[in-house]
């Protein structure tokens, strides 16, 4: 697990598959991993599989239902889909959109918001009609948050529920913004952020007393009740609540560990990542 690879090529054509290096569980859970060479091509991968699975829906003439994630680890996935919208033709106007999460308060155009990441990294470049994107409203009155986080779930529902969910991981093993505490059956709701997750977006607000304290997140069961969860972690920073989620019991502690419990759920790594991982915790390298 702790081999060196070549340096990848950057060769759009060359099959991302032919790059990586598979490993599967052994720990008697339900996730599977992959480790790449590197974080681009982790990236690649998930577009690759978005990608097909938006053409696959179109086929029939169905929509293709994601479950998005913001913040740093995701970009690159973005940055990947409108390529190949754009070089390649992908279209995602069949294509419906919830996002995990948002800030509460926030307004959508501020610097900080989710609705503003979106736009820049995905939505103003691609063709998923206006209509269909549905993220967290963190303009919402306090008093109006619980009527508008059941909304949030039935119209998930109404869509036919999430194909497949992408995800990155907290350093307080939230997904989402399910921090520790959160249950197996919570849904869309408020939460009270971590310090650690505020502390982590401080830079980004200028000081972590302008980071809010509270956000609206989709619930741990709202996650796993899609039917493909896909994980991306990078970063020796991420090392130990790698190795804790896939290695650890399943606790309220660590809420990414509910994944175990999954039928569908592959995280996808860099090396850095998966360093502490313990190799009894995987079977076959592929």
């Amino acid at each position: 697990m702790n081999k060196r690879v070549s340096a990848p090529s950057t060769d759009h054509n060359q099959s991302v598959t032919d790059q990586k290096s598979v490993v599967s569980p052994t720990s008697g859970n339900g996730i599977a991993i992959q480790i790449f060479p590197d974080s681009d091509l982790a990236s690649r991968a998930a577009a690759d599989e978005i990608a097909a699975l938006i053409r696959s829906r179109a086929s029939e003439q169905r929509c293709c239902v994601l479950g998005l994630a913001t913040g740093s680890t995701p970009v690159r996935v973005y940055q990947e889909l409108v390529r190949q919208h754009q070089d390649e033709g992908l279209s995602l106007e069949n294509v419906i959109t919830f996002n995990l999460d948002e800030y509460l308060p926030m307004a959508p155009d501020a610097q900080q918001s989710y609705v503003r990441f979106m736009q820049q990294n995905l939505f103003n470049h691609v063709d998923i009609p206006a209509q269909n994107i549905h993220i967290p409203d963190g303009t919402i009155a306090t008093e109006d948050v619980p009527n508008y986080c059941r909304d949030y779930e039935d119209r998930i529902i109404r869509a036919g529920g999430i194909d497949l969910q992408l995800l990155g991981i907290g350093r307080t093993g939230h997904i989402g913004f399910n921090e520790p505490g959160s249950t197996a059956d919570s849904i869309t709701r408020m939460v009270t952020l971590d310090p650690v997750t505020r502390a982590d977006a401080a830079n980004d607000f200028g000081g972590i007393e302008k980071v809010p304290s509270h956000a609206i997140t989709m619930g741990v069961r709202t996650i796993l009740q899609s039917r493909r969860i896909r994980l991306l972690a990078f970063g020796d920073h991420k090392a130990s609540i790698v190795q804790r989620t896939i290695e650890g019991e399943v606790s309220t502690d660590i809420p990414a560990t509910y994944l175990q419990s999954h039928s569908d759920v592959q995280f996808l790594l860099d090396p850095d990542a998966a360093a502490l991982t313990s190799p009894t915790a995987f079977a076959n390298e592929l």
